[in-house]
């Protein structure tokens, strides 16, 4: 999904009091943790993950790979952390899909 700057900084205020829920670390990167991603941004629709002092990738990296193993939308890179998004399917979920179509 491409979004625009203005999607891309709603996205970024919307992530900014969110604390990371997933991490990458001396485990690396697999499809299964791709997997839990897609899950958690189903009922979420926009998570936070975080780089451990032990990882071995840095951000871009871990960001190219989500990209590459799913639908999943890099929002942003900074630092040791990355803003995932991904437009929940189901209507209970849809809030900010539904504000960043307005935009």
């Amino acid at each position: 999904m491409q979004l625009t700057g203005k999607q891309k900084r709603y996205l970024r205020s919307q992530a900014n009091t969110l604390s990371p829920i997933f991490s990458v670390g001396k485990n690396g990167l697999t499809q299964n943790w791709v997997d839990e991603i897609v899950l958690a941004l189903a009922k979420r629709e926009l998570v936070k993950i975080s780089l451990q002092q032990s990882a071995d990738e840095t951000a871009k990296e871990v960001a190219d790979f989500i990209e590459a193993h799913s639908d999943i939308t890099v929002a942003q890179t900074i630092g040791r952390t990355v803003v995932l998004y991904l437009p929940a399917k189901e209507d209970k979920y849809k809030k900010i899909s539904l504000d960043l179509a307005k935009i």
